[in-house]
């Protein structure tokens, strides 16, 4: 019933595991956490905070070197390494000093260490500062330890010249030339960010376009951008050693070709921290290190959830925070009754290169691929006021919308901003708005939301 006491155990505090923990608490839970590094997640705040200052700062020195265009005088701009590195430690100190001090409020257990379960309702925690065990009995177990950079044998990483992600926020020193390779979401944040520094970079391209599985045309825009700003690309090139000789590195591809560098960043997915979890023991399936799990984020076991990277599902942080929140309020039976499941075909997501692209919902090719008869509309940023007086006409809204009664499907955006218009488009996708409502919206003038309107009529 809602209210029942219960004893949460939670394993991982990242995006997943406090919300999770602070929204049990409220529902009247005891709660008890265990993390053994970052409150807030490693993955959050070792990649995607870090990687976004960055490119913010990135951002500030192409502004300040464009300044000409918006009728000021030439700067020369610098970038300062240190006062970067100490600017990435102070925002990822006081989110976790906010986080901790969120659970502390909630009078959330905090034990830092690791955890493993002993039994399908047990869980003992190894303290980092060596004390002993704590064993632990729950009634609800969340796992939610997230995940960490897949490595290949053939990648020689030192933490100096041959990178992983978690190595380049920021990484020892500038790299003169970067060899990235691979041209997913993380891949090419790295292509931008190193870029804006003032690094020569290549990418590595598996296939016959970056980002993969993104709508083609939004591909298109983000490798004519790159191309544009000097970037190699090695397309259709399968990277499969990687050498190291003093200060230069160069990365072997399938087809016979070479990238010289004096570094290389490995950006080729991640896997599950799921290997010293106790699944077995605890009667948990798990396919590939994921946990399986159900519509209510339940694993196999009745009483076992699993959120955020380790579910299987969207690795977005964005995503495990909503999924943290749906455990809690099922597992205190809240969702006794009907209710809205996560549907994470209408999570919206981002890519903060520039320019940026986001996207929602269905889209174009997918549709296409499937048969559907969709409706699609597409106006470029250069009709937009707004977009001449930020001196930034790049890109374009796409809008997905079903023919028969204008409800909008889904949606790309390429441009300034993306990141913040996709979520109107979401918005819409989420609750079923056609595009009739769009246009009947009475945006801003000058905005770039304008162009929401323009693109749905």
């Amino acid at each position: 019933m809602p209210g029942e006491k219960k004893r949460f155990v939670i394993i991982g505090g990242g995006p997943g595991g406090t919300s999770c923990a602070t929204h049990a608490a409220r529902l009247g839970a005891d709660v008890t956490l265990i993390e053994k590094d970052l409150i807030g997640g490693a993955a959050h705040l070792l990649d995607c905070i870090p990687s976004k200052a960055m490119i913010a700062t990135g951002g500030a020195m192409s502004m300040m070197k464009g300044a000409e265009a918006m009728g000021l005088a030439k700067v020369d701009v610098q970038l300062d390494f240190d006062a970067l590195r100490d600017r990435i430690v102070s925002i990822e100190d006081q989110l976790e000093e906010s986080v901790t001090s969120l659970l502390a409020s909630q009078s959330v257990r905090l034990i830092e260490g690791t955890g493993r379960l002993t039994g399908s309702h047990t869980v003992v925690a190894e303290p980092n500062d060596g004390s002993d065990p704590i064993e632990l009995e729950a009634d609800v177990i969340v796992l939610s330890t997230g995940s960490r950079p897949r490595i290949p044998d053939w990648a020689p990483i030192d933490g100096e010249r041959v990178l992983t992600t978690r190595h380049a926020y920021p990484p020892p020193e500038l790299p003169e030339h970067l060899v990235v390779i691979g041209s997913g979401v993380t891949g090419v944040e790295f292509v931008h960010m190193f870029n804006s520094f003032g690094s020569e970079v290549t990418l590595i391209v598996s296939r016959q376009q970056v980002l993969p599985g993104k709508d083609p045309e939004v591909a298109a825009a983000l490798e004519q951008s790159f191309l544009d700003r000097g970037v190699r690309l090695f397309m259709g090139a399968r990277a499969e050693s990687i050498d190291v000789e003093g200060s230069q590195v160069t990365v072997r591809c399938d087809d016979g070709r070479s990238a010289v560098g004096s570094h290389a960043l490995l950006a080729i997915g991640s896997i599950p921290n799921s290997e010293a979890l106790g699944l077995d023991e605890a009667g948990v399936e798990h396919e590939w290190g994921y946990v399986k799990v159900d519509h209510n984020n339940l694993s196999s076991q009745p009483h076992i959830y699993a959120a955020g990277d380790l579910s299987g599902k969207l690795p977005l942080s964005s995503v495990a925070t909503t999924q943290g929140r749906k455990i809690a309020q099922h597992a205190m039976g809240l969702h006794a009754g009907p209710h809205r499941h996560l549907d994470y075909d209408k999570a919206a997501s981002a890519i903060f290169t520039d320019p940026e692209i986001a996207d929602v919902g269905l889209a174009e090719a997918d549709a296409f691929s499937e048969g559907r008869k969709i409706r699609v509309t597409k106006v470029p940023f250069s009709v937009s006021a707004k977009a001449l007086i930020n001196n930034d006409s790049r890109g374009f809204v796409k809008i997905v919308s079903d023919p028969a009664t204008g409800v909008v499907l889904g949606g790309s955006i390429v441009g300034r901003h993306a990141a913040e218009l996709i979520s109107v488009l979401a918005l819409a996708v989420t609750a079923g708005l056609t595009v009739t409502d769009l246009v009947e919206s009475l945006f801003v003038h000058p905005a770039l939301a304008e162009v929401l309107g323009e693109a749905a009529e």
